[in-house]
């Protein structure tokens, strides 16, 4: 398999933005919050029991992962009545998770 350079060049980046790329792999390198990514993406905001039925894990698994992930700014939560909703702070997620859409696709 050929492969060919990126465009992107980890020794010329300021070392903090390597260790927050570092962070954000990590964090999403779980297929829940994969899925959390996916829903909040494609359905938009969503409160918490909602997204426990769409994932059909545990509430108390599904705000882990959300508490998580909203922790390291992937995710902004609101109040609304008794319920929080979630929502994706920015696109980062997203574009990652079309990275690896578009590898398993040429991949598999």
């Amino acid at each position: 398999m050929t492969t060919k350079p990126t465009d992107c060049a980890l020794d010329k980046m300021a070392p903090e933005f390597v260790e927050q790329a570092a962070e954000m792999l990590k964090l999403l390198a779980h297929p829940v919050r994969l899925r959390i990514v996916d829903a909040l993406n494609s359905l938009g905001d969503m409160p918490v029991g909602t997204l426990t039925e769409r994932l059909g894990i545990a509430q108390a698994a599904t705000s882990k992962h959300l508490n998580q992930m909203r922790r390291v700014g992937l995710l902004k939560a609101q109040r609304r009545g008794k319920e929080v909703w979630y929502s994706l702070a920015d696109d980062r997620p997203i574009a990652l998770l079309n990275c690896l859409c578009n590898c398993c696709d040429r991949n598999g």
